[in-house]
């Protein structure tokens, strides 16, 4: 049995694998049940993110996020909410587990039941991004432009650091979507935001 040791690693690593063990989604889905105590994503290019377990204080920002948005797709009922043991597999090959998710009803229903039970074969319509102290700002950017770029409708990065909300509309069309920052979500240029 191979292992990786974890010794204090307070932020996310990669592991590169290279293309001769590239996991496929079963065997993904495999390890993540094997390692419960660890996030795991993967990208797009196969390699594989390992996040240690949230400290306490984004532990709970977290869970009153989700909370939220559970308690409103309930009241709703057009969708389905996710906390963020879910992970989606993405049209780019990439396994993703944003902090909340929220799926439309129709979309989600039209899943097999066995699709549902494993990682979720579709791009959210919604993500919610929750910036640990651990997380580069730039590297959470580029997951949600990820997102954005394979389908997802509605993005919100959450920096409670900095008490800001950054937010990513846009479909995979490959037309800039709208970015709004700040505690008034005020509307930004693209040329602003790759600035910051």
């Amino acid at each position: 049995m191979t292992q990786i040791a974890i010794r204090d690693a307070s932020i996310p690593f990669n592991v590169e694998l290279g293309s001769a063990l590239r996991l496929s989604d079963d065997e993904l889905f495999e390890l993540c049940g094997r390692n419960p105590e660890l996030r795991i994503e993967r990208t797009p290019e196969g390699d594989l993110i390992v996040m240690t377990p949230a400290g306490g204080e984004s532990s709970h920002r977290n869970a009153r996020l989700v909370t939220a948005i559970m308690g409103w797709a309930d009241r709703d009922g057009t969708g389905v909410a996710f906390d963020a043991t879910a992970g989606f597999l993405l049209p780019n090959g990439a396994m993703r587990s944003p902090d909340a998710a929220w799926v439309e009803r129709s979309r989600w229903q039209a899943l097999e039941p066995e699709q549902r039970r494993g990682f979720v074969p579709l791009a959210p319509d919604f993500v919610l991004e929750l910036r640990s102290p651990s997380d580069r700002l730039p590297d959470l950017r580029a997951k949600m432009e990820e997102y954005r770029a394979c389908g997802v409708r509605l993005g919100w990065l959450i920096d409670p650091e900095e008490r800001r909300v950054h937010e990513r509309c846009g479909s995979s069309s490959g037309k800039q979507g709208m970015i709004r920052s700040g505690r008034r979500a005020v509307e930004r240029q693209p040329e602003e935001e790759k600035g910051r």
